[in-house]
C-alpha cells in the first residue's frame, strides 16, 4: 500500500489543534505483524515499567532510547512518517529537510482489561522539560494504533489547541507527573475536549505541549499502542536521562515493515529506561 503525504490543511490542523489524527496510515496487515510480535516480545516484557495511577491502577510501559532494525524501529524510521514529522515540526529557517528529524524515544504502552490505569492530565514537555530540552516546538509524539482505542479502553483525550498555553507546571499524582489542576479546568473552561478514538492503524500526530490524558481500561479487551516521540538536532537535551546521543534519523522505505525480516526488541543495544534514570520523576 503506498502512503500519501500529509497536505497543506492538514499541516495548518495540527498547527491550529496541536494535534493531527491520520485513518488507517498502516495496513491491517502491517498492523497485525506489529501486534503479533507485541504480545510475544519477551525483551520489551522483561523490561516493561509499571506505573500505578491515583488511584492505584497499573499501566505497564516499555521505553527506549535507539530504533533499530526491529519491527518498532522500522516503523519509527519509515519514510512517509518521517517526512510528516519533519513537515509539521517546527524548525527554524534554512534547516535541510528531513535532514535533522530525531528519535527521541519510543514506548510500548500496554493497558490490560479491568487493570490497565489512567494517565493523569500532562503535557509531554512537562516531563521533558526536566530533561532541559529548550525548544518544545522542535518535539512531537506519534501515537500508533495496534489495537482499537475508544472510551471504553481508555483512548486518548486531548484539549484541543491547549499546546497554545506553553509549559503549565506539573506535579506528582500517584506514580505519574500530571499538570496543574487549575490550568487544566481553566483550559478546560474555554477549550474544547475531545476523545482521540483510533482503529488498529490509524496514528496521531500530538505537540509536546498539548494537555492530554487517558482514562483506566474498564472493557473486556486490551488497549495497545507505541508512541514513538521525535526531536531536531538543534534541539538539545542539557539533562539526559540517558547517554544515547540524538542523531539525524536513517529512514527506511515505507515497504520495510512488511517485507524485511524484523522481529522484536534486541536483548542489547536498544537502550532501556530504568525509573531510576528517569529525571522527570524526581
Amino acid at each position: 500500500m503506498t502512503k500519501t503525504s500529509i497536505t497543506t490543511d492538514q499541516i495548518e490542523q495540527y498547527n491550529r489543534d496541536g494535534f493531527l489524527a491520520i485513518r488507517g496510515f498502516f495496513s491491517p496487515e502491517e498492523v497485525s505483524k506489529l501486534y503479533r510480535i507485541a504480545v510475544e516480545d519477551n525483551v520489551a516484557s522483561k523490561n516493561a515499567i509499571n506505573v500505578n495511577d491515583s488511584s492505584g491502577k497499573r499501566s505497564r510501559l516499555s521505553l527506549w532510547y535507539k530504533p533499530g532494525d526491529d519491527v518498532y524501529g522500522l516503523l519509527a524510521r519509515s519514510e512517509t512518517l518521517v517526512d510528516a514529522i519533519d513537515r509539521l515540526m517546527y524548525k527554524d529557517t534554512g534547516a535541510t529537510d528531513g535532514q535533522d528529524v530525531c528519535h527521541y524515544h519510543s514506548k510500548l504502552m500496554q493497558k490490560e482489561p479491568h487493570v490497565g490505569g489512567a494517565w493523569e492530565w500532562h503535557q509531554d514537555y512537562g516531563y521533558w522539560y526536566k530533561n532541559e530540552f529548550l525548544f518544545p516546538d522542535q518535539m512531537m509524539s506519534v501515537m500508533v494504533g495496534i489495537t482499537d482505542a475508544n472510551k471504553e479502553n481508555g483512548c486518548l483525550q486531548v484539549i484541543r489547541g491547549s499546546h497554545r498555553m506553553g509549559r503549565v507546571e506539573h506535579g506528582f499524582s500517584g506514580e505519574q507527573v500530571g499538570a496543574s489542576q487549575r490550568f487544566v479546568d481553566l483550559a478546560l473552561q474555554t477549550m474544547e475536549l475531545v476523545y482521540v478514538t483510533l482503529t488498529a492503524g490509524d496514528i496521531l500526530f500530538f505537540h509536546s505541549n498539548i494537555l492530554h490524558r487517558s482514562e483506566a481500561n474498564l472493557s473486556v479487551k486490551p488497549r495497545w499502542s507505541l508512541i514513538s516521540c521525535y526531536s531536531r538536532t538543534s534541539n538539545i537535551s542539557h539533562n539526559p536521562s540517558t547517554s544515547t546521543v540524538l542523531e539525524p534519523i536513517v529512514s527506511v522505505p515505507d515497504h520495510a515493515l512488511l517485507e524485511w525480516n524484523a522481529e522484536g526488541l534486541p536483548d542489547n543495544g536498544a537502550d532501556f529506561l530504568s525509573k531510576e534514570a528517569d529525571v522527570s520523576l524526581k
